[in-house]
């Protein structure tokens, strides 16, 4: 679609809201706020892809701050950021006051004098990661009520124990390039099924994103995981209310096998048991590391038993047609590969391999769409104008 297709598009939504807002949850926005970010990502796209510098500011920080691991996510929100012009900043915990008691009040308000975003990844403990970046963003609109903070910079959410919104955000842009358009997702059926993984401490936030934001868009989803490895029920709610309200379809099941018939999109995925992640975050608060070690033994036995919960040939061969999308967050455990036994069998692993990393590519221009609608109140006429200016993003000296 060209530039001016999307601007167009862009401006028949409200959107307006997003503006010097936080991005916590999909929940908290409303059809056209996403809408119009899927818009700004295919836009911000399309200017790159163009040769087009998509700069909205020519000095200024992006906080990088991650409580776990992480390749794809670390990357996208380093690479939206230089994409809009701002510089990345990687903000290490253990290297900073924190160990000597400085707050999170202090933290907040001493790294952002001059950055405009703030990217945090918190996901490991349940109950926790959400309550951080609520509690980083009140500070932050605190030091900027009290002129400390010239700009407030915007917080954007790469992962909580809750939601994952900037994955599930790319999911879903995949799915509609993928499918021809976001009409076309209406009816399709998605399998987002638990999967054997040789680990345990997954989180909950990829299933749970996909649930709620999926049945946003009258797609018929199907959660499946074994007995004793539910979600959150608050979760599932925000689903059944998404089906009430826009046409769609939110079931549950203990089987696998029922998840991927006839499914048109599948997303075998592992997590782990929401009531065992409660129990780990209470033994890491009491410092329990015997009891952590005895849990993760617990839960590795208890995936044991589940180890016929694997995406293969033949289950894929009873999806629709044969040949559902699949769906993966990143990096998967594949059979004979990574892991002896695993999500996904290699031989389904390889044949959508390239699907699966364009799906991934999506994720930066999500993250930069959701900075450039925080950051600029007019963004049709912003893209105008990147789109009309002569600077380049890359000269060619050839």
């Amino acid at each position: 679609m060209s530039l001016e297709s999307l601007v167009n598009q862009l401006k028949g939504y409200d959107f307006g809201n997003l503006y010097h807002d936080d991005f916590f949850h999909t929940w908290d926005k409303s059809q056209d706020e996403l809408m119009a970010i899927f818009t700004v990502a295919d836009a911000l796209r399309e200017l790159r892809e163009n040769n087009k510098s998509c700069r909205i500011a020519d000095s200024g920080l992006a906080i990088s701050l991650f409580r776990d691991n992480s390749t794809r996510t670390r990357f996208s929100f380093a690479s939206a950021a230089n994409l809009l012009g701002l510089e990345i900043q990687n903000f290490d915990e253990g290297e900073s006051q924190i160990a000597h008691g400085e707050t999170i009040k202090e933290t907040a308000n001493m790294i952002s004098f001059m950055a405009d975003v703030v990217g945090i990844r918190d996901d490991m403990y349940i109950g926790k990661g959400h309550t951080f970046m609520k509690e980083f963003s009140e500070h932050v609109q605190e030091g900027h009520n009290d002129g400390v903070l010239e700009q407030r910079p915007t917080i954007v959410n790469l992962q909580c124990d809750i939601d994952h919104p900037t994955q599930s955000m790319a999911d879903a842009l995949h799915l509609i390039h993928e499918f021809g358009g976001v009409e076309n997702l209406r009816g399709k059926k998605v399998a987002m099924t638990w999967a054997y993984s040789p680990s345990y401490g997954k989180p909950l936030s990829v299933p749970q994103g996909i649930v709620g934001l999926m049945t946003r868009f009258g797609m018929e989803v199907t959660l499946a995981h074994p007995e004793g490895y539910e979600i959150m029920s608050e979760v599932e709610d925000i689903a059944r209310e998404n089906e009430n309200k826009y046409g769609g379809k939110f079931t549950k099941t203990y089987s696998m096998a029922e998840a991927f018939k006839d499914a048109d999109i599948v997303y075998p995925k592992s997590w782990a048991p929401y009531a065992a992640m409660e129990k780990r975050t209470d033994l890491y608060a009491q410092g329990d590391k015997a009891g952590i070690d005895a849990l993760e033994q617990e839960l590795l036995e208890q995936n044991k038993s589940h180890m016929d919960w694997q995406c293969t040939e033949e289950l894929m061969k009873t999806t629709k047609d044969g040949k559902a999308l699949y769906l993966h967050c990143l990096p998967a455990d594949i059979t004979g590969v990574s892991t002896e036994v695993g999500e996904v069998d290699a031989s389904v692993f390889e044949r959508y391999r390239i699907p699966l990393y364009k799906e991934a590519s999506y994720k930066p221009y999500i993250i930069a769409a959701m900075i450039f609608m925080q950051k600029i109140k007019n963004p049709a006429a912003k893209l105008e104008e990147l789109w009309a200016a002569e600077a380049a993003r890359l000269a060619d000296n050839a």
